[in-house]
């Protein structure tokens, strides 16, 4: 049952003055339940507990973590059809979809325990010690990844429950061995307090310290500006608007100890559809490609917003299957009112450019909350000529580039700003003529697809999910998969130390049989 309350740790608490209810946007009424924003009591309190349960919860051994992290998924299951109800009345969003996103931050808490369980990912280094070693003895050096301290997640928007209270950021931090504090997102409060009781309950039966989470409500930005300013934070997870990511990525610059920020931020994921490929799949790149920009009404960062391709005699057909398809199909309801307002906003600035023409749209009326999904179509000399068509806009919409040449379409590309995805849509045999093409694109993205669509990020070890600025605040990072750990852990040497004090992942006989890199070699083996 929905209190309304902050967790500070683990105790419920409801101190502030501030109080807001979230918004069910398929009926566009306001939901029952009062929410009240963390004080500035709470907000220290619950980051002095973080700093305090810090030093006992990067102690837990891996396994213990383990434990914690399968019990967290067990008690999201276990919040069944109420946790369903909330994330539906709180986005609008589809019982399907809220089942599927469900099923995703399971697997990720699971598969982040398997990591721990495994324990090689601390990526242990042994170079043992040369004494004799002229003209100067070889000291003995062990490195291993340890963790940084308690981080601030905040959640996102358009993924209540994968990217949010309990997503990828909060399972990679904890799994790490720091406490987190999520900030929640405003429109889905409800659906991450039962998250976050979740977490709480999981924590208490598997005995992990006070503190090593918090869930603190709030309407605006002051509270995720307060807590990114605070001394005892370490890091922040964030994914939103190039605006607030750069916000916080600034604010965390600008204090006495910078720390890190790890923003995923806007991306247009361009499609790059070279000339045989199009004449020979034009009407099935139109339906696929349509279905792609209306997924989910487009709420997805992945969303693939400009398609670039060359005048040629199959563009008319290209064009007029993605246009009828656009056309037919239904509205969807968009996940917050704000949402709606920024995405017609966006549209209009978009159809006032020079050159820009609307080829499709849905034409009928809506509700309040749904999205008209647009198509619209541009010379590829007027989008060179305006960094205003450069922009994301974050709903069912894409441009299409008519280029003249394959050279025009790498001059385009290299002008882009960095982005999470690009795709290539093209024959084996054309790859080779189009190596600049490929080459340009590729420098400008985290994942580069071929033959698909950029909707859809695989959970797993090789995803990358991020990208060069602004589709991420560290293009060397992927904010998915197991790989996301390394944003929570900093390298730490041991110097000549004797083997009973190392950490275990260090020791000479190997307790865990672990992989580790022994005098370059990688090795389960034990050190004689």
């Amino acid at each position: 049952m929905l209190t309304g309350k902050n967790y500070v740790g683990n105790k419920l608490s409801a101190n502030g003055d501030v109080v807001f209810t979230t918004l069910n946007p398929k009926l566009n009424i306001k939901n029952s339940v009062h929410f009240t924003e963390a004080s500035d009591d709470e907000i220290n309190e619950a980051v002095k507990i973080a700093d305090i349960a810090f030093d006992e919860f990067k102690g837990k051994s891996n396994l213990e973590r383990a434990k914690f992290l399968n019990a967290i998924a067990d008690e999201i299951l276990a919040l069944d059809s109420e946790l369903i109800d909330v994330y539906m009345s709180e986005t609008g969003l589809p019982e399907g979809r809220a089942i599927g996103e469900r099923g995703r931050t399971i697997g990720q808490l699971r598969n982040f325990a398997a990591l721990l369980e495994e324990g090689s990912w601390v990526d242990a280094r042994i170079d043992t010690a040369i004494p004799d070693r002229e003209p100067i003895p070889k000291a003995d050096l062990r490195k291993m990844n340890v963790a940084i301290g308690p981080i601030v997640v905040f959640g996102a928007s358009n993924f209540p429950l994968a990217y949010s209270t309990a997503g990828g950021d909060t399972a990679s931090a904890l799994a790490a061995g720091c406490p987190v504090i999520v900030k929640v997102h405003p429109m889905h409060a409800g659906t991450s307090e039962l998250v976050g009781s979740a977490i709480v309950k999981a924590a208490e039966k598997t005995g992990m310290p006070n503190g090593v989470f918090s869930n603190l409500n709030s309407k605006g930005i002051e509270l995720g500006r307060k807590l990114v300013s605070h001394p005892k934070i370490k890091g922040v997870g964030f994914t939103g608007s190039i605006k607030g990511g750069r916000a916080l990525y600034n604010l965390a610059a600008a204090r006495p100890e910078p720390i890190p920020v790890f923003a995923e931020m806007g991306s247009i994921n361009p499609v790059v559809i070279l000339p045989e490929y199009l004449a020979n799949n034009a009407s099935s790149i139109g339906k696929t490609y349509a279905g792609s920009i209306t997924l989910g009404a487009g709420q997805f960062c992945t969303n693939p917003g400009l398609i670039l391709c060359v005048n040629g005699d199959k563009l008319n057909e290209f064009l007029t299957v993605l246009s009828s398809e656009i056309e037919q199909a239904a509205p969807q309801c968009m996940l917050h009112p704000l949402i709606k307002t920024n995405f017609l906003n966006a549209n209009v600035m978009m159809q006032q450019q020079k050159g820009v023409e609307v080829i499709a749209s849905y034409g009928d009326s809506v509700d309040a909350n749904y999205a008209s999904q647009v198509v619209a179509r541009v010379s590829g000399d007027e989008f060179l000529n305006n960094p205003n068509l450069h922009h994301e806009v974050f709903g069912p919409y894409s441009l299409v580039v008519v280029c003249d040449d394959a050279e025009q379409m790498e001059e385009i590309l290299r002008g882009l700003e960095g982005q999470l995805t690009g795709t290539i849509l093209g024959e084996v045999n054309e790859i080779s003529r189009f190596s600049g093409v490929v080459s340009t694109l590729q420098n400008r993205v985290g994942r580069v697809i071929f033959n698909g669509v950029p909707t859809g990020v695989e959970v797993c070890p090789s995803m990358l999910h991020g990208g060069p600025y602004p589709a991420s605040t560290d293009s060397r990072f992927t904010a998915v998969g197991t790989d996301s750990i390394k944003r929570w852990v900093r390298p730490l040497s041991f110097q000549n130390w004797p083997n009973e004090m190392l950490p275990k992942e260090l020791k000479n006989e190997n307790p865990l049989n672990i992989i580790r890199k022994v005098d370059n070699l990688d090795t389960k083996n034990s050190i004689s």
